[in-house]
């Protein structure tokens, strides 16, 4: 979650630093593989997040193991604070930082999550994360799951991308262009915006289970990831506060749908989330007191979208439980 400061004072995130992809036909410098890479996210970042769930609809997880570092990081880059020793259990390195330098010893961007590490060099192949789920829908193909969905059907491409472009813009770093914003003027363009695409999205979803046909697709995860985290973080600590997710009625269904789905809710430590936003950004919270709210079992409420129909993983199925590794808190 890098960025910089206009002179406007509107937030501007800053590009990847090692935007290289993993492909299935030479075409790049790293070929699929499996075993060859390992997934380093964190449980905080909703980046990040949209890599795990895509990763386990696919059923990828006997081809890329999962590296998750804390959810506290400093200067020096995420800290795998939360694994034995401080230090990840395959890359063996403390600070994902090191695999950064070790990819590009001068390497003075972003250190960010998700990122493709590959073991054996122990250097970031990726940290490309626009790019990278809609890779492990198209070049990972061969290590999918029997029943695997697909989440990006090549019939519906150009609509999910025009979807997600304006997600992307509005709502995905919309959020943090209200937090991060260091004048009113950016604050409330950003706000405006932000609020205006969900009023659109919501009418969308009225009258549609899903955002693009009538199965999940990589439009969902990534709205569903900024979602999730609204009410916990953004409305408060980012000043997105027209609404509560939970004021929304016809988000807040649809989120809840997808929460109660396989490989989304089953993603999510509400925990961590907090401490990561609350506890990072000081600039924002210079306190560094996380708040013990809101109240999470709303998420587990029947939702009624099964009425609209739709099937959520098309001609495919659920994917199975998390690895025991992988597994989070259930809500408290």
């Amino acid at each position: 979650m890098t960025a910089t400061d206009s002179d406007a004072g509107a937030f501007q995130r800053e590009p990847v630093g090692l935007d290289e992809r993993i492909t299935a036909d030479g075409s790049s410098a790293w070929p699929v593989e499996a075993g060859r890479y390992r997934l380093v996210v964190a449980r905080a970042c909703p980046w990040a997040n949209r890599s795990v769930i895509v990763r386990r609809l696919l059923g990828l997880e006997g081809a890329i193991s999962m590296g998750i570092a804390g959810p506290l990081h400093d200067e020096r880059s995420w800290h795998f604070h939360d694994d034995p020793d401080n230090r990840d259990p395959v890359l063996g390195i403390e600070w994902l930082g090191e695999a950064y330098r070790k990819a590009d010893p001068d390497f003075d961007a972003g250190i960010t999550v998700p990122a493709m590490v590959e073991v054996a060099s122990g250097k970031v192949a990726s940290n490309g994360f626009q790019q990278l789920t809609l890779d492990f829908s198209t070049q990972w193909t061969a290590f999918h799951r029997e029943g695997a969905p697909d989440l990006y059907p090549e019939e519906h491409r150009a609509e999910i991308d025009e979807v997600m472009a304006s997600i992307y813009e509005d709502v995905n770093n919309g959020v943090y262009r209200c937090g991060f914003a260091t004048t009113q003027d950016a604050y409330e363009e950003a706000y405006r915006a932000l609020f205006a695409r969900l009023d659109a999205l919501s009418e969308r979803l009225a009258t549609r289970r899903f955002l693009v046909g009538d199965t999940i697709t990589e439009a969902d995860v990534r709205l569903w990831v900024t979602l999730v985290r609204f009410d916990a973080v953004y409305h408060g600590h980012f000043k997105c506060n027209r609404q509560k997710l939970t004021e929304m009625p016809v988000l807040w269904a649809y989120s809840r749908d997808l929460f109660q789905t396989p490989g989304f809710g089953d993603t999510i430590d509400f925990a961590k989330i907090k401490q990561h936003y609350y506890g990072v950004h000081d600039t924002v919270n210079p306190s560094g007191v996380v708040p013990l709210g809101p109240d999470n079992s709303g998420w587990l409420t029947p939702h009624g979208r099964e009425e609209l129909g739709g099937r959520p993983f098309g001609d495919g199925t659920p994917p199975g439980p998390p690895l025991e590794a992988e597994r989070v808190p259930p809500l408290a």
